[in-house]
């Protein structure tokens, strides 16, 4: 039976305050507040700031350091719930001004705390020898990866008084282009010539097009799109100019070579871990234009367009209702292992997940991190195979959520290149439960959408990296203009995609489409790191379940505690070979493979 939208659950709030204009949330509120203010007092007390001259490591200089540390970790813990309180009613419903105004008056208190977080690395960055203090301290030990970051980053900071009014500015500066960003493309709307007859429609329902079944739909659909990109494109150009410069500028201040270097310190990867993902990457474009070609074959048309890349392929006849899909994934993470699923039967008990859609909520899935051991799942759940698979992808990330829940608010920071090992883990568990099951039509419509995904991940990624680069090098010089961002854009994706799609039908303005490059830098190839890094895992796992299980939730706890080339290490990898991700990228292969046969033997 298909789950009614009305009788899909909503994430359970109260369990943490009784409301946003309640007396308790006001009270933590407050109280967060004047913490900030007493660890300011404390910071200013003991000079805990960028030095002159370096520090001795002292009892006293030990003392200082373990009382910083406790109230950093104590107020980021609160700080984070409260923004996990709020973001839980803003993303479910934009149009609730109380939550709104309770975010932006946040959002100035997270200016403070950043500011004192900013200081205390830059008095790391003074101490004579940071290895003495973490022979001094136990907690120094604990952190020690935190520490060592932190001289280096140290090195990379301006002066005290630039680096508070950088965090100042950033609100009315790159924060403000983004939010520029965000809320004219939300608005764009254009008239589409559907075969039905010309219809106005948002851009998000627009680009929804692209999944018809019609081509002739799909293809309205993006030529509307097309028209209304460059029809609007001169503000969102102002806004990816100013936040490129912005970024170069503050770059070059610190001392980084390059935005790029400073993205992946923030990654905690190198560039010969880079390289050799990219490289062996780009070996296997040939691979996945072979997929494109087969689609094309099964969509019978000579060649794919732009608008033909999430054409559905196949047909599942499976209806997965909310229930059904609750009691899928629990089953199959059973399979794995007791903890997985006693977290998959907690979050559903517990009502962590927000599941339906509605009308003022956020688009997509999101897994967030609340407090503790507990996280809250936002999906918007659709009775079919994606959604489950969707649901069990936002569960692994609650699980990794899990595994760090007795370690710091400072021990928890874990990379976005290692925060989508669970989450694809767990999603390649269900999909692989679902294939086991699946007729020959479903088994078609489950694969092809694994490898749009990633298709995705690898080859647009890779698009979206050469562009990101190219954008960088040429911004030094001059702001671009619609036409330079576009050409850009067309040439990283010619050199990606190649014969794969039709050269004349590409996308020139997904420069404007994707939110990425407005809200981080390089904010791409860490998508690519982290899927790659779990198919490798997951690998591991089907070859030695036994030994992978011993390491798995260590790796998973220690996201946060070390870098990712010494927890690959654990596992016998080194991320610096070409040869892990050609193991890893082993696995796309055989899924095209089986894709292959599938159409074929149509």
């Amino acid at each position: 039976m298909e789950s009614s939208i009305d009788t899909l659950p909503r994430w359970n709030m109260q369990v943490v305050y009784p409301g946003l204009d309640s007396a308790e949330f006001e009270a933590s509120f407050q109280e967060m507040v004047q913490a900030i203010d007493r660890l300011g007092t404390f910071f200013d007390e003991q000079a805990i700031m960028l030095r002159e001259t370096s520090l001795p490591i002292t009892p006293s200089t030990a003392a200082t350091f373990e009382q910083a540390l406790e109230q950093i970790n104590i107020l980021g813990r609160h700080i984070h719930l409260l923004d996990s309180y709020i973001t839980s009613f803003t993303t479910t419903d934009s149009r609730d001004m109380l939550a709104q105004s309770r975010c932006s008056q946040l959002q100035k208190q997270q200016v403070r705390f950043s500011q004192i977080q900013t200081r205390f690395t830059a008095w790391i960055g003074s101490l004579e020898d940071v290895e003495a203090l973490i022979a001094a301290s136990a907690p120094a030990r604990e952190h020690a990866h935190a520490l060592r970051r932190a001289v280096i980053e140290a090195t990379h900071l301006m002066s005290p008084a630039e680096e508070a009014l950088a965090v100042e500015l950033r609100l009315t500066g790159g924060s403000a282009w983004a939010k520029l960003y965000h809320n004219f493309t939300s608005q764009i709307t254009a008239e589409v010539a559907l075969p039905t007859g010309p219809q106005r429609l948002p851009m998000t329902a627009i680009r929804n097009l692209a999944f018809d079944p019609d081509r002739k739909v799909r293809q309205a659909g993006y030529e509307a799109e097309i028209a209304a990109w460059k029809a609007n494109a001169l503000p969102i150009a102002a806004s990816l100019n100013s936040l490129k410069g912005e970024m170069l500028a503050l770059s070059r201040k610190r001392g980084w070579d390059s935005p790029l270097d400073v993205a992946l310190f923030y990654n905690a990867i190198d560039r010969e871990t880079l390289e050799a993902m990219m490289r062996t990457s780009r070996e296997a474009f040939p691979e996945f234009r072979r997929y494109l070609k087969a689609k094309a074959r099964a969509l019978g048309v000579p060649r794919l367009a732009w608008y033909d890349l999430f054409a559905p392929v196949g047909k599942s006849q499976k209806q997965w209702s909310f229930e059904e899909a609750r009691v899928f994934i629990i089953e199959q993470f059973g399979t794995y292992s007791d903890a997985l699923a006693d977290l998959a039967r907690r979050a559903f008990e517990e009502r962590w997940i927000d599941a339906g859609p509605r009308d003022g909520k956020r688009g997509g899935a999101f897994c967030m991190w609340l407090r503790n051991d507990e996280s809250r799942i936002l999906a918007n759940y659709q009775s079919a195979y994606g959604g489950m698979g969707t649901l069990a992808h936002e569960l692994g990330h609650a699980y990794h959520n899990l595994r760090r829940a007795p370690y710091t608010y400072i021990q928890r920071r874990t990379p976005m290149t290692l925060a989508e090992t669970a989450s694809t883990f767990c999603e390649t568990i269900v999909r692989e439960a679902a294939l086991a099951h699946a007729d020959r039509l479903e088994q078609l419509a489950i694969i092809e959408a694994s490898l749009q995904d990633t298709l995705q991940v690898v080859v647009d990624i890779t698009s979206r990296f050469i562009f990101e680069n190219q954008l960088f090098e040429k911004r030094q010089n001059q702001e671009l203009s619609t036409e330079e961002f576009s050409e850009i854009m067309l040439q990283a994706q010619r050199d990606t995609y190649a014969d794969g799609l039709d050269g004349d039908l590409l996308h020139p303005y997904m420069w404007a489409v994707k939110p990425h490059y407005y809200d981080s830098t390089f904010y791409n190839f860490p998508y690519m790191f982290g899927q790659l890094f779990s198919l490798g895992l997951y690998a591991r796992y089907r070859d030695d379940p036994e030994a992978f299980k011993r390491s798995y939730d260590t790796l998973l706890s220690n996201t946060g505690m070390a870098s990712a080339a010494d927890l690959a290490a654990a596992f016998g990898f080194d991320l610096r070979s070409p040869d892990f991700w050609r193991d890893s990228l082993r696995t796309v292969s055989d899924d095209i493979d089986r894709f292959e046969q599938l159409v074929d033997g149509a």
